[in-house]
């Protein structure tokens, strides 16, 4: 990407205006066990900023077989979660159930430290660009330490009734 993206860090002590728990979560998008990986969004400033909350058990199932000795969650559902967290709160407070964030491209993905049971996974998510097109910036905390982060793109896909 061209020019450094400045530290989303701030966005984790920052005021929410309001918190999405699951159960709002799933009226806003199509998401469910076992593929919702996100259990709270904060929202920061609507149509801008949120941060997704995602506690890791250890009794997710991908950890059956990635890895079972040492179990890490994949960086991919990482993203994912990035993801989910960006859609529950865009379909909240923006589309109001219009349409569907649907990935378009990961770009400039890096993974800098495992995330595993026990952590609490602390997702900031800036906006970049709505509209038809949408692009964010996304990065993954634990315990204040940078595990994951990448630019994600959607295209607001046709509405899958959640």
């Amino acid at each position: 990407m061209k020019g450094k993206q400045p530290s989303l860090q701030p966005l984790l002590t920052m005021p929410v205006t309001e918190v999405l728990d699951q159960e709002a979560i799933k009226q806003n998008i199509p998401h469910r066990d076992p593929f919702l990986l996100v259990d709270e969004i904060h929202i920061i400033e609507p149509a801008k900023t949120c941060v997704g909350i995602k506690h890791i058990t250890g009794e997710e199932y991908f950890f059956k077989g990635h890895f079972p000795q040492k179990k890490i969650m994949p960086g991919m559902l990482i993203l994912e979660s990035m993801s989910q967290s960006f859609g529950g709160a865009v379909m909240y407070s923006v589309t109001h159930g219009k349409g569907l964030p649907l990935f378009l491209g990961v770009e400039d993905a890096k993974f800098r430290g495992m995330v595993v049971p026990g952590d609490t996974l602390q997702m900031p998510v800036q906006i970049l660009r709505l509209g038809k097109l949408a692009r964010i910036y996304a990065e993954a905390y634990v315990n204040d330490k940078l595990c994951a982060q990448a630019y994600l793109t959607f295209i607001l896909g046709e509405n899958l009734h959640v």
